[in-house]
């Protein structure tokens, strides 16, 4: 089994961290800077920017959990090793469970979740579908506004932000 029903997600999402992938999709500009790839989205915190990715299922590779989220929420899927390494782990809390000791961390009501965070480099033909509103590519040194809670300081962690990525 590996779809669940909502009320079992639900009762799961409120008694343990979820493991989840996120990935910042990254490429080259010819014409100038790297630019880092992001949906727009409704959230709980309004319509945002962030980056792709969600749970991982029972029985899925994180590679084929990667694939899956953006053939679902760009409609294209990336090239991965067979087991890709997370450039970064970052954990994401609800207020009420957020670390107080100076964590660092990202801001999900819904959820606490620990996302293997992955640079991944994706082929060209997106389009935006499901829980993307919107995709489009900005240069690492001017993304939008606003992201989600938590993005800019996990894009930092991860090295896309200061150019150590990809």
């Amino acid at each position: 089994m590996t779809f669940l029903p909502r009320e079992l997600y639900d009762r799961i999402e409120q008694s343990v961290p979820v493991a989840c992938v996120d990935f910042v999709p990254m490429r080259a500009n010819a014409d100038g800077p790297r630019e880092i790839g992001l949906i727009l989205r409704d959230s709980p915190h309004g319509q945002v920017w962030c980056h792709l990715g969600g749970r991982i299922h029972r029985g899925e590779t994180i590679a084929d959990a990667i694939r899956r989220h953006a053939r679902e929420t760009v409609g294209v899927t990336p090239e991965l090793p067979l087991n890709p390494q997370p450039a970064y782990v970052y954990e994401w809390f609800p207020t009420e469970l957020a670390p107080v000791d100076g964590t660092a961390f990202g801001d999900d009501p819904r959820k606490q979740a620990i996302g293997l965070s992955f640079v991944v480099e994706l082929p060209t033909g997106t389009r935006p579908a499901n829980e993307a509103l919107r995709f489009e590519y900005f240069p690492v040194s001017a993304l939008p506004s606003p992201l989600w809670p938590g993005c800019a300081e996990l894009f930092q962690r991860m090295g896309v932000i200061t150019g150590q990525a990809m």
